[in-house]
C-alpha cells in the first residue's frame, strides 16, 4: 500500500509569503524555506517585519483570497488521488491554507497554527510537532504504508530522506546542489512518472 506525501507551497500553490511581500513591497518577506534552512529563524524574521509594519492576519488573508493553485495543480492532484492516498505535509498554517484546500477539493492537510491576538496581530506560531514532516512519514511507515514524497525546499528534505522514495519538484539550484541524492522533477507529468516507477520498484 502506497501513500503520497506532498509539500504545499511551491508544489501545489504559490509561495504565500512571496505573494504577500509583492503586495506590501516588503522585500524582506520574500525569504522562504528555499532560502533559509532554519524554520524558526525564518518565522521570527517574518513575525518581526509584520509587527514593524503593523500588518495583521486580515492583511495576509486578503492577499490569499486572491490567489489560486499553480497551473495544473488541481488536475495533478485529482489524478494522483485516483491512484494513491495523498497527504499534504506543510509548514504553512491552517489560518492561511483554508481557501486553497477548498479549491483543491479538501485534501488531507497537516500543518501548523498561528497565535492571533485580540486585535488580529500575529503574536507567534505553534508547530504541530518538531520535525513534523519526517515524523509524519515515519508514522505512516509504522502503519505499513510505503511512502513516496515530493517537495521543493530545505524543510522538505527530512521528509524526502525518511520516505521510501523522495523527489524534488521545481526546486531552486541551491537545494538541488546540496541534495543531489533526490531526483529533480520539473513538471507534474515527470513527478507522476517518478511515483509510478517507485511503485514498480517495490
Amino acid at each position: 500500500m502506497q501513500i503520497i506525501c506532498l509539500d504545499l507551497e511551491g508544489v501545489l500553490i504559490p509561495e504565500i509569503w512571496i505573494e504577500f511581500a509583492k503586495e506590501t513591497g516588503i522585500e524582506e518577506l520574500m525569504a522562504t524555506t528555499r532560502d533559509i534552512p532554519d524554520y524558526d529563524v525564518l518565522m521570527k524574521q517574518r513575525l518581526s517585519f509584520l509587527r514593524k509594519n503593523d500588518l495583521r492576519i486580515d492583511d495576509i488573508q486578503s492577499v490569499i483570497s486572491g490567489m489560486e493553485p499553480l497551473d495544473g495543480a488541481k488536475e495533478f492532484l485529482n489524478e494522483l488521488r485516483s491512484q494513491y492516498q495523498v497527504m499534504i505535509l506543510s509548514d504553512t498554517f491552517y489560518e492561511f491554507a483554508y481557501p486553497f484546500m477548498q479549491q483543491l477539493a479538501w485534501p488531507t492537510l497537516l500543518c501548523h497554527r498561528l497565535m492571533i491576538d485580540s486585535q488580529g496581530g500575529v503574536e507567534n506560531y505553534v508547530l504541530r510537532q518538531k520535525d513534523p514532516k519526517r515524523n509524519a512519514v515515519k508514522a505512516m511507515k509504522q502503519l505499513n504504508f510505503r511512502v513516496f514524497a515530493a517537495g521543493d525546499s530545505y524543510n522538505d528534505t527530512t521528509m524526502l530522506e525518511e520516505a521510501d522514495a523522495g523527489f524534488l519538484f521545481c526546486a531552486p539550484d541551491n537545494v538541488v546542489e546540496e541534495f543531489p541524492e533526490f531526483p529533480l522533477t520539473t513538471n507534474y507529468d515527470e513527478l507522476l512518472d517518478c511515483f509510478k516507477k517507485a511503485e514498480l520498484d517495490e
